[in-house]
């Protein structure tokens, strides 16, 4: 065994270099057995393992096991002691009696340090510059398209906002709060699941080219188990996944069927492009779906292409690159269609409902000497006309 190796034990391996075993149960309100120096232990507490890697940072796990090492014959021997443990144990990384603690990193393992400040960058972008914008967008433009991409960034900005209160807290106690990251977590994911619709709806020229969805059984079979997957792989991840594997989500089945979906959607979503663009000719929604059509291929793309990298990237490190590349590509598709559907722009290219108050030029029309008056039952039919996309109206006036 290469505990046994490593280990420090007075009576039959007093050459250890490492200070691993814990005998339990300790004596009541006392030390433990193992604590000859007690100096050395955080005051409060009955033992106290002190971890020193300062070169290389590596994972570190306790093991319970019902056995002991004989003192006699040196050998590990099934333990006969029948005991009920209650222990509290806190892991942190530095050292307890420390003033200077880093609150982002005192009670995060080192694959978790630094996340606090992933979630805050993101919560200011989002909270203070999309979000905002967005919404003034929204009311300055009342369509579908505008209303759908605003709800992605809301739910998107609550699902950062929960995630980061409860590393907030984590950073104090340790715990956080797990019902408020299990929320942020499920806000994320729809807000996921609600871009996703957005991209394939906007790549089939709804509300552009055309109101009417063809095919649409497909579409939302399509977006609906895409919606399942990314759901089943996070609840997957949460509950089927020891946290002692080195592995990360995407290295189980739900995750390379989820990859393997996204590139699918992918495919479809540019042949469904192209076969929009086949059929538009207006200069001003072409360029929009040229634009459109780039950003949204790095975003689908992006994730199969991180998490294959991943494979090669150390355990330590490969949560944070996940992490980061996963909210840099969102932020960055976030913005980019932020900028292509901002009202003075997709005017341009959008289907909008153009409403006019004739009333009072209608009085005065049928108020004149040369004009005969209708019945009331009458039905003028008035051609509004778009010249941009050589689209006409018509608008029904009862007089």
């Amino acid at each position: 065994m290469e505990v046994q190796k490593e280990a420090y034990d007075a009576h039959c391996h007093d050459s250890g270099p490492e200070d691993f075993l814990r005998r339990v149960p300790c004596p009541k309100n006392q030390l433990c057995l193992d604590e000859d120096n007690p100096t050395h232990v955080v005051s409060g507490t009955q033992l106290t393992y002190a971890v020193q890697d300062i070169n290389s940072p590596r994972f570190w796990y306790l093991s319970f096991v019902a056995c002991v090492w004989n003192s006699s014959t040196c050998k590990w021997q099934r333990s006969n002691h029948n005991a009920s443990l209650h222990y509290q144990l806190t892991l942190v990384n530095g050292d307890p009696s420390a003033a200077d603690h880093n609150p982002f990193e005192y009670q995060f393992s080192f694959d978790k340090q630094d996340t606090v400040e992933i979630y805050l960058v993101c919560v200011v972008f989002y909270g203070c510059i999309l979000v905002p914008l967005q919404v003034y967008a929204a009311c300055r433009q009342i369509h579908p398209i505008t209303r759908l991409f605003t709800a992605v960034l809301v739910v998107q900005l609550a699902g950062l906002l929960f995630d980061t209160l409860h590393l907030l807290v984590f950073s104090f106690d340790g715990e956080g709060i797990e019902g408020i990251n299990i929320a942020g977590d499920l806000f994320n994911i729809l807000a996921q699941s609600l871009f996703m619709m957005l991209l394939l709806l906007l790549a089939k020229g709804w509300a552009i080219t055309r109101m009417m969805l063809t095919r649409r059984l497909l579409l939302f079979a399509l977006w609906g188990l895409y919606s399942i997957l990314i759901l089943t792989l996070y609840f997957w991840n949460m509950t089927e996944v020891d946290v002692v594997q080195d592995i990360d989500e995407y290295q189980t089945w739900p995750g390379w069927l989820t990859l393997g979906l996204r590139v699918l959607i992918m495919v479809w979503f540019l042949g469904e492009l192209r076969h929009t663009m086949t059929y538009e000719h207006n200069t001003n929604k072409l360029n929009f779906f040229l634009h459109f059509g780039a950003a949204t291929l790095v975003w689908f793309i992006y994730l199969p292409v991180v998490a294959l990298i991943a494979l090669q990237v150390s355990p330590l490190w490969r949560y944070k690159l996940l992490l980061g590349f996963t909210y840099s590509a969102d932020l960055l598709a976030h913005s980019v269609m932020t900028y292509l559907l901002w009202p003075d722009r997709s005017e341009q290219y959008l289907l909008l409902a153009y409403e006019a108050d004739l009333s009072s030029e209608l009085e005065e029309f049928n108020e004149a000497p040369h004009v005969l008056n209708h019945p009331k039952d009458t039905t003028l039919l008035t051609p509004l006309c778009d010249t941009e996309s050589n689209h006409s109206t018509l608008l029904k006036i009862h007089t």
